[in-house]
C-alpha cells in the first residue's frame, strides 16, 4: 500500500503509477485538481482491478457516524434543508506568497478545494447524490490569484435543499459537539476527537485492502464532491 499525501496536482500521476504497479493506493483529499483527473484515476483502478481509497476520513469519525445514525432514524424528523457556512479570517498577502494551497496549478480552487471536500463528502454520505447543482465563485480581496469566496446550491434526493457559503477572506476547527434542537429542547452530544484523526478511517482502509470490508470511500464517492466543487467554482458540469 502507498499513501499519497503530496499537493493535489500530483495525485493523478502518482496514483496511476501505483495502480499500474499493482499496489493498493490511499490518496489524500481532494482526490485531484479536476474531475477529469479523478475519472482517469477511477478508470485505471477499474482497468487494473486495483484498490483505491480517498482520504475522506470524517466518514469514519464517531461524531459523524452518530449524525448519520440520527438522520437515518429520523430523530428530528425528515430533513428539508442543509446549510454549510464557513468563514475564515484572511492572513496578510505576504503570508500567501509561499502557500501552495492558493496556487491554482498545484491545488486547484484554493482553500475551497482544500477544505470543502470533507464537508461536501459528508453531505453525500448522509443524504445521497445531488440531483442538480450550481454556484459561483469570485476573488474579493486580491490576496492571491484564485477565488476566495464560493457560494452554491444543490437539490438533493428526498426534496432536500442545500446551500453553501464559503469565504476565506474574512477559524475552521472541528466541532467536538453535535447539537440537536427538538420540540424546543436543545441537546448536546459531546465527542472527543481521536488522538490520531485518521485512525478510524485507516482501520477501515486496511480491512478493505485485506478483503475484510468494503471500500470506505471509493473514487466514485469522491468524484461526487469534485463534480460539485468544479461546478461551483468554474461552472463545469459536462462529465
Amino acid at each position: 500500500m502507498l499513501y499519497i499525501a503530496t499537493p493535489p496536482h500530483m495525485h493523478e500521476h502518482f496514483a496511476i503509477e501505483v495502480l499500474r504497479a499493482n499496489k493498493f493506493c490511499y490518496v489524500e483529499k481532494p482526490m485531484a485538481t479536476t474531475v477529469q483527473a479523478c475519472l482517469n484515476m477511477q478508470s485505471v483502478t477499474e482497468e487494473m482491478g486495483g484498490k483505491l481509497v480517498i482520504a475522506h476520513y470524517r466518514r469514519a469519525l464517531p461524531m459523524f457516524l452518530k449524525v448519520k445514525e440520527l438522520i437515518e432514524k429520523k430523530y428530528i424528523g425528515d430533513i428539508k434543508e442543509v446549510v454549510i457556512i464557513m468563514h475564515k479570517k484572511a492572513s496578510s498577502k505576504k503570508e500567501y506568497l509561499t502557500n501552495w494551497r492558493v496556487d491554482k496549478a498545484i491545488a486547484g480552487g484554493g482553500f475551497f478545494y482544500d477544505l470543502a471536500p470533507h464537508q461536501l463528502d459528508l453531505v453525500f454520505y448522509f443524504f445521497g447524490e445531488a440531483i442538480s447543482y450550481q454556484g459561483k465563485a469570485k476573488n474579493t480581496q486580491g490576496l492571491y490569484a484564485v477565488e476566495d469566496t464560493v457560494t452554491g446550491t444543490m437539490q438533493l434526493k428526498k426534496n432536500i435543499q442545500f446551500t453553501g457559503d464559503w469565504c476565506f477572506a474574512k477559524q475552521d476547527e472541528m466541532e467536538k459537539d453535535a447539537f440537536i434542537s427538538k420540540a424546543g429542547n436543545k441537546e448536546c452530544i459531546h465527542f472527543e476527537p481521536p488522538t490520531h484523526i485518521q485512525q478510524p478511517m485507516i482501520e477501515k482502509v486496511v480491512n478493505y485492502f485485506l478483503e475484510k470490508g468494503e471500500n470506505p470511500c471509493s473514487a466514485a464517492d469522491a468524484i461526487l464532491s469534485m463534480q460539485v466543487m468544479e461546478a461551483f467554482v468554474y461552472g463545469k458540469k459536462a462529465y
